[in-house]
């Protein structure tokens, strides 16, 4: 998570960097996912747990709500780069170069020097 707000605050977002980022986040998600399945499971068995495990489990939802709070601020980050953006394309568009194809992907026809008239 560290890494993915880094990535976002920083003035350019290196693409290839904050995909590996996710990736590896997906891969702990799933990890994650398959504890809690493990952990609901040992729970309904009815084994009884210690202090010990108890307050790991506390430990492990405290992190989580941390996690939980850096996630939602990097979404806020990358809501902030998409406008960001946008607001840079808006900018840029009047300026574009003039468009060679037309919207039916042929391309437009220019007007030859030889067919303008010149006159003084």
């Amino acid at each position: 998570m560290n890494a993915e707000q880094q990535q976002l605050s920083a003035g350019q977002i290196n693409g290839s960097a904050l995909q590996r980022i996710t990736e590896d986040k997906s891969s702990l998600l799933a990890t994650l996912d398959y504890l809690e399945t493990q952990r609901q499971a040992e729970q309904k068995s009815a084994l009884a747990r210690s202090a010990e495990t108890e307050m790991q489990w506390q430990t492990i939802l405290q992190h989580i709500q941390r996690l939980s709070e850096v996630n939602l601020h990097n979404g806020w980050l990358l809501e902030s780069q998409r406008e960001h953006t946008e607001q840079a394309l808006a900018i840029l568009k009047p300026h574009q170069a003039p468009e060679f194809y037309g919207a039916d992907g042929q391309a437009k026809s220019a007007v030859s020097p030889a067919n303008k008239k010149i006159t003084w």
